[in-house]
Protein backbone atom coordinates (compact mmCIF):
# COMPACT_ATOMS: atom_id res chain seq x y z
CA UNK A 1 0.00 0.00 0.00
CA UNK A 2 1.37 3.73 -0.53
CA UNK A 3 2.96 4.70 2.54
CA UNK A 4 1.99 8.60 1.22
CA UNK A 5 -1.40 7.84 0.40
CA UNK A 6 -2.17 6.31 3.78
CA UNK A 7 -1.21 9.08 5.77
CA UNK A 8 -4.32 11.98 6.89
CA UNK A 9 -4.41 15.14 6.22
CA UNK A 10 -5.29 17.32 8.95
CA UNK A 11 -7.86 20.18 8.03
CA UNK A 12 -7.15 23.76 10.05
CA UNK A 13 -9.52 26.13 11.24
CA UNK A 14 -11.09 28.13 8.77
CA UNK A 15 -10.64 25.80 5.78
CA UNK A 16 -13.30 24.00 4.16
CA UNK A 17 -13.41 21.47 1.85
CA UNK A 18 -15.81 20.40 -0.73
CA UNK A 19 -16.25 16.62 -1.76
CA UNK A 20 -17.39 15.57 -5.72
CA UNK A 21 -16.12 15.16 -9.03
CA UNK A 22 -13.25 17.53 -7.86
CA UNK A 23 -12.29 18.58 -4.25
CA UNK A 24 -12.82 22.36 -3.79
CA UNK A 25 -10.70 23.53 -1.22
CA UNK A 26 -11.56 27.11 0.97
CA UNK A 27 -9.15 29.16 2.72
CA UNK A 28 -8.16 32.53 4.13
CA UNK A 29 -5.70 32.76 1.53
CA UNK A 30 -7.65 31.76 -1.31
CA UNK A 31 -9.59 28.67 -3.33
CA UNK A 32 -7.86 25.62 -5.00
CA UNK A 33 -9.36 22.93 -6.71
CA UNK A 34 -7.46 19.16 -6.75
CA UNK A 35 -8.52 16.39 -9.65
CA UNK A 36 -9.84 13.60 -7.82
CA UNK A 37 -9.07 10.65 -10.64
CA UNK A 38 -10.92 7.29 -10.60
CA UNK A 39 -9.90 4.19 -8.38
CA UNK A 40 -9.41 6.82 -5.83
CA UNK A 41 -12.38 8.37 -2.98
CA UNK A 42 -11.34 11.04 -0.33
CA UNK A 43 -13.57 10.65 2.79
CA UNK A 44 -13.92 13.65 5.48
CA UNK A 45 -14.04 12.79 9.02
CA UNK A 46 -14.04 15.86 11.48
CA UNK A 47 -11.33 17.58 10.93
CA UNK A 48 -9.56 14.76 8.83
CA UNK A 49 -9.30 13.69 5.21
CA UNK A 50 -8.59 10.38 4.24
CA UNK A 51 -7.49 8.69 0.98
CA UNK A 52 -9.05 5.45 0.07
CA UNK A 53 -8.30 3.58 -3.27
CA UNK A 54 -10.31 0.97 -4.93
CA UNK A 55 -6.88 -1.61 -5.84
CA UNK A 56 -3.32 -1.74 -6.04
CA UNK A 57 -3.25 -0.86 -9.51
CA UNK A 58 -4.21 2.83 -8.16
CA UNK A 59 -0.99 2.81 -5.74
CA UNK A 60 0.48 5.51 -7.80
CA UNK A 61 -2.61 8.07 -8.31
CA UNK A 62 -3.40 7.41 -4.42
CA UNK A 63 -0.05 8.84 -2.89
CA UNK A 64 -0.15 11.65 -5.89
CA UNK A 65 -3.79 12.57 -4.76
CA UNK A 66 -3.00 12.53 -1.49
CA UNK A 67 0.18 15.23 -1.70
CA UNK A 68 -2.06 17.31 -4.40
CA UNK A 69 -4.40 17.62 -1.36
CA UNK A 70 -1.93 18.02 1.19
CA UNK A 71 0.04 20.63 -0.95
CA UNK A 72 -3.95 22.07 -1.82
CA UNK A 73 -4.65 22.40 2.50
CA UNK A 74 -1.31 23.57 2.82
CA UNK A 75 -1.56 26.46 0.08
CA UNK A 76 -4.84 28.55 1.11
CA UNK A 77 -3.98 27.94 5.22
CA UNK A 78 -0.68 29.05 5.26
CA UNK A 79 0.88 29.54 1.92
CA UNK A 80 4.18 29.12 0.07
CA UNK A 81 7.42 30.76 -0.35
CA UNK A 82 10.06 30.52 -2.59
CA UNK A 83 13.52 32.77 -2.20
CA UNK A 84 15.88 33.50 -4.85
CA UNK A 85 19.17 35.07 -5.08
CA UNK A 86 20.95 37.32 -7.57
CA UNK A 87 24.65 37.32 -7.61
CA UNK A 88 27.12 38.86 -9.97
CA UNK A 89 28.20 42.54 -10.13
CA UNK A 90 25.62 44.83 -11.66
CA UNK A 91 23.06 42.31 -11.60
CA UNK A 92 19.71 43.45 -10.11
CA UNK A 93 15.81 43.05 -10.34
CA UNK A 94 13.24 45.37 -9.15
CA UNK A 95 9.22 45.14 -9.47
CA UNK A 96 6.75 46.98 -11.88
CA UNK A 97 3.19 46.02 -10.69
CA UNK A 98 3.34 42.09 -12.07
CA UNK A 99 6.39 42.51 -14.20
CA UNK A 100 10.12 41.82 -12.41
CA UNK A 101 12.74 43.78 -14.75
CA UNK A 102 16.13 42.25 -14.34
CA UNK A 103 19.67 43.70 -15.11
CA UNK A 104 21.69 40.04 -15.82
CA UNK A 105 24.55 41.40 -17.62
CA UNK A 106 22.59 41.36 -21.03
CA UNK A 107 22.69 43.81 -23.80
CA UNK A 108 19.06 44.69 -22.40
CA UNK A 109 16.73 44.26 -19.76
CA UNK A 110 14.85 41.34 -19.29
CA UNK A 111 10.96 41.64 -18.42
CA UNK A 112 9.50 38.64 -16.14
CA UNK A 113 5.78 38.53 -16.61
CA UNK A 114 3.90 36.99 -13.15
CA UNK A 115 1.34 35.06 -13.40
CA UNK A 116 -1.72 35.72 -11.48
CA UNK A 117 -1.58 34.35 -8.24
CA UNK A 118 1.87 34.90 -7.49
CA UNK A 119 3.48 37.80 -5.40
CA UNK A 120 7.54 38.86 -5.67
CA UNK A 121 8.87 41.00 -3.09
CA UNK A 122 12.49 42.25 -3.63
CA UNK A 123 14.95 43.16 -1.03
CA UNK A 124 17.96 44.61 -1.58
CA UNK A 125 17.51 44.47 -5.17
CA UNK A 126 19.32 40.92 -5.15
CA UNK A 127 16.87 39.18 -3.41
CA UNK A 128 13.54 37.70 -4.44
CA UNK A 129 10.68 36.47 -1.94
CA UNK A 130 8.20 34.58 -4.28
CA UNK A 131 4.63 33.71 -2.40
CA UNK A 132 1.71 31.80 -3.80
CA UNK A 133 -1.05 29.32 -2.31
CA UNK A 134 -0.40 27.39 -5.89
CA UNK A 135 3.05 25.09 -4.70
CA UNK A 136 3.45 23.66 -8.28
CA UNK A 137 2.93 27.38 -10.23
CA UNK A 138 5.00 28.92 -7.44
CA UNK A 139 7.77 26.42 -8.57
CA UNK A 140 7.92 26.56 -12.08
CA UNK A 141 7.68 30.10 -11.80
CA UNK A 142 11.07 30.31 -9.73
CA UNK A 143 12.61 27.39 -12.28
CA UNK A 144 11.60 29.89 -15.10
CA UNK A 145 13.23 33.13 -13.38
CA UNK A 146 16.49 30.70 -12.21
CA UNK A 147 16.48 29.71 -16.17
CA UNK A 148 17.08 33.33 -16.73
CA UNK A 149 20.58 33.47 -15.85
CA UNK A 150 21.77 29.62 -13.97
CA UNK A 151 24.30 29.85 -11.98
CA UNK A 152 27.87 28.98 -13.14
CA UNK A 153 30.40 26.64 -12.08
CA UNK A 154 33.42 29.27 -12.83
CA UNK A 155 32.49 32.49 -10.86
CA UNK A 156 29.59 31.53 -9.12
CA UNK A 157 27.16 34.46 -10.78
CA UNK A 158 24.04 34.13 -11.62
CA UNK A 159 20.60 33.43 -9.94
CA UNK A 160 20.25 30.65 -7.21
CA UNK A 161 17.62 29.34 -5.12
CA UNK A 162 18.74 30.91 -1.41
CA UNK A 163 20.56 27.98 0.35
CA UNK A 164 21.50 26.06 -2.85
CA UNK A 165 24.91 25.10 -2.91
CA UNK A 166 26.84 25.47 -6.40
CA UNK A 167 30.31 23.69 -6.75
CA UNK A 168 33.19 25.89 -8.10
CA UNK A 169 35.20 24.32 -10.64
CA UNK A 170 38.67 26.03 -10.67
CA UNK A 171 39.87 27.37 -13.98
CA UNK A 172 41.99 26.53 -16.67
CA UNK A 173 45.91 27.13 -15.82
CA UNK A 174 48.82 26.56 -17.84
CA UNK A 175 51.63 28.00 -19.39
CA UNK A 176 50.34 29.03 -22.73
CA UNK A 177 51.14 29.52 -26.33
CA UNK A 178 52.96 26.54 -28.03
Amino acid sequence: MSRVGKKPIPLPTGVKVTLGAEMKVEGPKGKLTVPIPHGVRIEKNDAVLDIKRDGDQYAALHGLTRALASNAVTGVSAGFTRELDIVGIGYRAEVKGSVIVFVLGYSHPIEFLLPPGIDCKVDKNTHLVLTSIDKQALGQVAANIRALRPPEPYKQKGIRYTGEAVRKKVGKTGAGGK
